[in-house]
């Protein structure tokens, strides 16, 4: 049975995106599905982004606050849409032109989806094709493995998914009322504040769709901060992560299993990168809690790890 056609709000939050903003406005304009709105949110920039802007005048609403993240930006945009869906992208990153259209065509068939996501390519700032985010993941080479266009995950597929996501904020589609109700993007994380909600989504759904087809360019600065400074990165990787683990403690098992997973992870990543800086007591230290919470043969093979 035919349902409503979907009406999805895009969500840009850009904070001095200037040089790359008009390619990722163009990229949602020219869908194939046309989107019900785009909000471009600019967070306190200070370059051109507003003029970019203004310059496509009506088809894009622009939304200007005094610099607050980009957990708030979202979440701005998120409370001023008028559509039933929401999509997000990120100034320096473009859809594919048929990213809304898979999510819609295929909500008009099925409406019990809860949220849906799908791949994506990681690309050079000019555009070169680095790999595929679901064939560089485990949880993604599972459901590739299986041969189709779409899969839906339930809760056998969570834990290898939070523990190792492949889709981004970018091939995520969300009714907002559900996006309201958990609270948007947490705010006061500058590294994994998406992986905190998509795990929230997780823990509050039963059926996920997931296009096996890359929807979206996701573009990989060598000069970005997380490369620029990988070590403090990683503290606040691991640092969002605990915060993430305490509030996961009234989820489902495969999501508390794959958030301890993705912690554990994280601490080791730390660990490794304070061995490589030559400080092997804070290397210790790091990964000393996944010894307490899992005092077993993992737990012990992490610390020694940090020694040789």
């Amino acid at each position: 049975m035919s349902r409503a056609a979907p009406r999805f709000s895009v969500i840009i939050a850009v904070y001095n995106g200037a040089a790359t903003l008009a390619r990722a406005i163009d990229s949602v304009l020219n869908q194939t599905y046309p989107p019900h709105e785009l909000i471009v949110v600019d967070d306190g920039s200070s370059d051109g982004t507003a003029q970019v802007v203004r310059a496509y005048g009506a088809p894009v609403r622009y939304i200007h606050q005094a610099n607050a993240g980009v957990a708030a930006a979202r979440n701005a945009g998120a409370q001023a849409a008028s559509g039933d869906w929401l999509a997000f992208l990120d100034a320096d990153d473009w859809y594919y032109p048929e990213r809304l259209r898979c999510h819609a065509e295929w909500l008009q068939e099925d409406g019990e989806f809860d949220f849906l996501t799908g791949d994506y390519d990681y690309v050079t700032p000019a555009g070169g094709r680095i790999s595929g985010s679901m064939e560089a993941h485990e949880s993604g080479r599972r459901l590739l493995a299986g041969g189709a266009v779409r899969t839906v995950m339930t809760a056998d597929d969570l834990e290898p998914f939070v523990a190792d996501h492949f889709g981004d904020t970018h091939t995520l589609s969300v009714p907002r009322r559900t996006f309201l109700e958990l609270g948007g993007y947490p705010a006061g994380y500058k590294v994994c504040e998406d992986v905190f909600l998509l795990t929230k989504l997780c823990a509050a759904s039963r059926r996920i769709g997931v296009v096996c087809l890359p929807l979206a360019a996701y573009v990989i600065h060598e000069g970005s901060a997380t490369r620029k400074d990988p070590l403090a990165a990683q503290v606040e990787n691991v640092r969002t992560l605990v915060a993430l683990n305490t509030a996961s403690s009234h989820f489902s098992s495969p999501v508390r299993r794959g958030v301890r997973r993705r912690l554990r992870t994280a601490r080791q990543n730390l660990g490794y990168a304070l061995v490589r800086k030559g400080r092997r007591a804070a290397a210790l230290r790091a990964v000393a809690p996944t010894l307490v919470e899992s005092p077993g043969f993992k737990g012990w093979r992490d610390m020694l790890s940090m020694l040789v």
